[in-house]
């Protein structure tokens, strides 16, 4: 008779400990579903601040009033590196005509990234994501991906993959200031 209390007991137990184990998974579950959501057109861009790397701070909502092309990137990414000399020509296009352009590498070394930088001759802000919180803020996968926020500072437009030149062209036209 004791031997079955027994069993009866750590029974309970264990229900018990897989029950608490379920809400606390639902609790947690629930309060980083915030933090998770995904970023669709027509949301408010989430701001940053981030340092390029010629020490300049750049804080997203510094831009208000101004078109932002906001790219995602890695050394290591083929795609990205046939996109960024294209990006470069379209940001002395259009840097005088309210689009700023801001390319925000993904948790790599300075050295690496201005090597990057000076092999392609690239003229626009270069920041990296040292502890990816922007990435994850972004939900960024996979790279290449550029977010267009128009002049309110909301998603226009969410491109993943490569884009061609005039791709980029069409892309910074449609988030200029009128």
């Amino acid at each position: 008779m004791a031997q079955t209390k027994k069993q009866r007991f750590y029974i309970r137990t264990v229900i018990l400990v897989v029950l608490t184990l379920a809400i606390v998974f639902t609790v947690y579950s629930n309060l980083n579903k915030e933090k998770n959501a995904v970023l669709q057109v027509g949301d408010k861009a989430p701001d940053f601040m981030l340092v390029d790397m010629n020490g300049n701070e750049h804080k997203l909502s510094d831009y208000k009033g101004e078109g932002i092309f906001l790219n995602f990137w890695g050394t290591w990414c083929k795609p990205c590196a046939t996109e960024m000399p294209a990006m470069d020509n379209q940001f002395k296009e259009y840097m005088d005509k309210g689009v700023q352009t801001l390319a925000i590498n993904i948790g790599e070394s300075d050295l690496k990234v201005n090597s990057f930088v000076n092999r392609y001759d690239l003229t626009f802000p270069v920041a990296i994501d040292r502890n990816k919180s922007v990435m994850e803020l972004y939900n960024i996968d996979p790279l290449p991906t550029t977010f267009l926020i128009n002049p309110e500072g909301r998603i226009e437009k969410i491109i993943k993959g490569e884009m061609t030149e005039q791709d980029i062209a069409n892309f910074m036209e449609q988030v200029k200031p009128s």
